[in-house]
């Protein structure tokens, strides 16, 4: 029965055939026997959909600490009690040698990440990112992406004028469990923001954190909504819980659960690129390399904003050695 629902599911992933709710809670709730199944599966539609090559990204945490919002996971909000750097928004210089450093990396995409509410959280800043985002078109062939907090249509048009290419703004979770994880913006915020960039021109990227507690399915509704608002990429989060926070103690994912997730993600999205990025070392240990065979097609290198990843070298190695082709 089970190996039935992985093969009626990937035939349907692999003609870009959506699979419905019920398909998708299924999917995850199978037993960790039928893991394998379900990664070959996820693994075939990747390679239809999306080949070989695995695409890479870099972040800089350019305006660090003290933000208002209240989410739960986060170690820069100014609700939790967190050891982290504060400082205010880096200048150009600084940001394009960090995205210098990406590229030598091997990192094809570099984000411009800020803490805060939005772009204009700080006074100025806003003209000073959009400054740094012309450089960057001069100064470094790049593509260019950004993580601002709330945007508004007119900020995004200004974004892409200056040059910015994608933007990045996470549902962080399914609607229906957002309240326990954020109160200080809504979840129509969020949606607001995505529709925003996207009617402004700009590809966007938005995912979510899993390990906050949600369910199967919440986090199937959470891909709903990301089916809905057609976003391009997906980045698949998974909490390190960090002291100091709200969710301090909550429990890690396992590794196989973490890898049918991404599977399940990949059969439902099946032609957008999904990204593996924040708790990728921590969780998966050894069970990195898996998230490429589960139908991933994108991951992080370098650092993340108050985490440390691991070295570059080691992940487009990990890529080479599978026989897959890293972006660079």
């Amino acid at each position: 029965m089970n190996r039935k629902l992985i093969e009626r599911c990937r035939e349907k992933a692999l003609n870009l055939e959506p699979l419905s709710t019920k398909e998708g809670v299924e999917l995850l709730n199978l037993p960790s026997e039928d893991i394998m199944d379900l990664m070959a599966a996820a693994d075939a539609v990747r390679r239809k959909h999306k080949g070989t090559v695995i695409n890479l990204c870099s972040i800089v945490n350019a305006r660090s600490g003290r933000c208002a919002e209240n989410c739960a996971f986060c170690s820069q909000s100014a609700w939790n009690d967190s050891e982290v750097p504060e400082y205010r928004l880096m200048n150009s210089d600084e940001i394009i040698d960090a995205a210098k450093d990406a590229k030598n990396n091997g990192a094809r995409k570099f984000g411009i990440v800020t803490s805060g509410r939005g772009p204009g959280s700080v006074n100025g800043d806003f003209d000073a990112i959009l400054k740094t985002l012309g450089e960057m078109k001069e100064r470094l062939d790049m593509h260019r992406c950004a993580s601002l907090g709330l945007i508004t249509k007119e900020e995004a048009v200004a974004l892409k004028e200056a040059g910015l290419l994608e933007f990045h703004h996470n549902l962080e979770t399914a609607r229906s469990f957002y309240p326990q994880i954020c109160t200080s913006r809504s979840y129509d915020d969020n949606v607001a923001t995505v529709e925003a960039a996207k009617s402004a021109g700009l590809k966007v990227c938005s995912g979510g954190i899993f390990g906050m507690g949600e369910t199967n399915e919440h986090r199937i509704e959470m891909a709903e909504e990301l089916r809905r608002l057609e976003v391009e990429s997906i980045p698949l989060n998974f909490l390190s819980p960090v002291e100091g926070t709200k969710l301090a103690g909550a429990p890690r994912l396992k590794p196989l659960e973490i890898l049918s997730i991404i599977a399940v993600y990949r059969l439902y999205l099946p032609d957008r690129d999904i990204k593996v990025a924040g708790g990728r070392e921590v969780n998966l240990r050894d069970a990195q390399s898996f998230i490429f065979f589960a139908g991933a097609n994108s991951t992080m290198l370098g650092n993340y904003l108050t985490t440390k990843g691991r070295a570059a070298e080691d992940d487009v190695r990990m890529i080479e050695d599978l026989g897959l082709e890293p972006s660079c």
